[in-house]
């Protein structure tokens, strides 16, 4: 028997510093986050769309990715997850990347089209979830 997972309910990074983490996801990303009234360290959306994709993903392929390596960086914080949010063109991953890194954010890599046709720029989150700003030709 296996069990039926019908779609994925929710993401959520594991932050140290909700502040930093709020900052980062609804001031630098724009998402719709609300802060929870009973626990306002906690703020989360929904009915956010769907998940196209899930994968697992190991260590080398992200590192191969994004440094072009298969080794990931001692210098670089090891992700544990990575999110990927889908913008409407290439030109929007490269005017998002260019936010980003305006408003303080190191990116990882800029706007690069991966041997699978995907355009993405990625970067990490203050909790070390790798950050994808992506275009998949595929998904739309």
């Amino acid at each position: 028997m296996h069990v039926k997972i019908q779609f994925i309910a929710g993401f959520t990074p594991i932050i140290e510093d909700a502040a930093a983490g709020q900052r980062f996801y609804r001031d630098a990303l724009g998402l719709p986050l609300v802060a929870n009234a009973d626990n306002p360290s906690y703020a989360a959306m929904n009915d956010f769309g769907g998940v196209r994709h899930f994968g697992v993903w190991t260590l080398a392929d992200a590192a191969q990715s994004c440094f072009g390596s298969r080794e990931w960086p001692s210098t670089v914080p090891r992700p544990q997850a990575t999110i990927e949010f889908e913008l409407a063109t290439p030109a929007e991953v490269e005017r998002g990347a260019r936010e980003l890194e305006a408003r303080g954010h190191a990116l990882l890599h800029g706007l690069r089209v991966e041997p699978w046709g995907q355009s993405v720029a990625r970067l990490l989150g203050p909790e070390g979830l790798l950050v994808g700003l992506s275009y998949a030709p595929w998904m739309h």
